[in-house]
């Protein structure tokens, strides 16, 4: 309840915090972001609404916060994060996927996602920046199906960039808006929404085939 409250009042916390820690409020938020990219146990985290909040937070005449300091401060949360969680998934996927009789890791399903990641990762990596969840677990699996780090951490960089610039710079000019501020809620709401909507459609494509 604690995380749904934060996510749907996310520009009140942001507020509070900035009030309380000043400046500090830049790491913070370098923590969460580095935080649900990086650790594959933390996909709730807020990632896109955190980013659009931060934005408008910085649009505001009295804040101490740089929208530009924001973007290149939480964009190195980001590459860091994705690095992070890939030599995770690199580290342990070996040993995840050794046992031959195990129900579901089997070493056929690495051998499956090597390729996928062979084919479509760069595509995959940018993608899954704006989508909740899968953004947490895209290095992860990146990691495990042995992607090139050469290749990976080059369009973990677009990712990031895109991801981060898109949201704060978003919020920063149309967050001071009339319509937005009178219906933040509903503006979150709405980016949470759009972000998980190709996900849902894709599983429905691929139950309605089966």
């Amino acid at each position: 309840m604690f995380l749904i409250d934060f996510i749907l009042n996310i520009d009140q916390h942001l507020y509070v915090l900035s009030s309380e820690y000043g400046l500090w409020v830049y790491g913070i938020l370098f923590l969460i972001i580095f935080c649900e990219t990086g650790l594959v146990v933390m996909p709730l985290l807020p990632g896109d609404s955190l980013l659009f909040a931060a934005g408008t937070l910085a649009s505001f005449e009295d804040s101490q916060l740089s929208p530009h300091i924001l973007f290149v401060g939480l964009c190195i949360a980001g590459i860091l994060g994705d690095s992070v969680n890939y030599w995770i998934g690199k580290k342990a996927g070996p040993k995840v996927f050794t046992s031959q009789e195990s129900r579901f890791f089997k070493r056929e399903y690495l051998d499956r996602t090597h390729a996928f990641y062979l084919k479509y990762g760069a595509k995959t990596i940018i993608i899954a920046r704006f989508i909740p969840i899968i953004r947490t677990f895209a290095p992860f699996v990146a990691g495990i199906g042995t992607m090139p780090y050469r290749t990976f951490i080059t369009y973990n960089i677009v990712g990031a960039i895109l991801w981060v610039g898109i949201f704060i710079y978003a919020g920063f000019y149309f967050g001071q808006l009339p319509m937005i501020q009178q219906n933040f809620k509903l503006v979150i709401l709405a980016i949470i929404i759009l972000s998980i909507t190709p996900p849902i459609i894709e599983y429905l494509k691929h139950r309605y085939k089966k």
